[in-house]
């Protein structure tokens, strides 16, 4: 049995983030066109890494989501053109395919960015309702899709994270190594101190016996 949730690269979430994406926002231009699929995941907007995919790679990447389940090629054009299958591929309602397009094509985000980068794919009523889906997406019993990320120092919010590409790698905070190694040093600093301080302690009693 295929492994669920699939494990995709990026450029395999990049893709099909796209499609679904641009289903909703221009529908008018959907199913894609190689070349307009291309610029979808290369734009330097709304992309989180921007990256630049040459067409080749991403006609592999069509061929693994195909394999998949996730991605079919639309006949009866002169132009292959390509459409996205994630809600029945995965099994999950339109409200929640939004959330995993906007996390596949942004990366990590609080519940509070995601209501408000979903507003052209889907309008939440409010937070707890973003809330909602992510914690019944993180509760499938079949395999959840997202993962809530530990909460960064000084954040007011916990990020969420999909899961297609697998366990998101997990992110030290900024200047982490640098807090850790700082602790290192003060100890170090400390025990050099306490051996000056014995150091001077007995040349004090060498002077006094010299005197004497």
């Amino acid at each position: 049995m295929p492994e669920f949730p699939p494990i995709l690269s990026l450029l395999e979430t990049r893709v099909l983030g796209t499609l679904v994406e641009k289903q909703r926002t221009v529908p008018d231009t959907y199913p894609l066109s190689l070349n307009a699929l291309a610029a979808g995941c290369n734009q330097k907007t709304s992309r989180h890494p921007v990256m630049e995919a040459a067409e080749a790679d991403i006609l592999l990447a069509i061929d693994t989501l195909k394999d998949l389940g996730l991605v079919y090629e639309v006949s009866g054009s002169r132009v292959a053109r390509f459409a996205h299958n994630l809600e029945k591929g995965l099994g999950v309602p339109t409200q929640a395919s939004a959330l995993l397009t906007v996390l596949m094509l942004r990366g990590p985000q609080t519940a509070g960015e995601l209501r408000l980068n979903c507003e052209r794919l889907h309008k939440f009523a409010d937070i707890s309702a973003v809330e909602a889906f992510l914690e019944e997406l993180a509760a499938r019993p079949d395999g959840a899709l997202v993962v809530e990320l530990p909460r960064l120092p000084g954040a007011r919010e916990n990020r969420w994270s999909h899961l297609l590409s697998g366990q998101p790698a997990s992110e030290a905070p900024a200047g982490g190594r640098a807090a850790g190694s700082a602790g290192a040093e003060i100890d170090e600093l400390r025990s050099r101190v306490a051996a000056l301080e014995a150091d001077v302690a007995a040349l004090r009693a060498m002077v006094e016996r010299l005197r004497g």
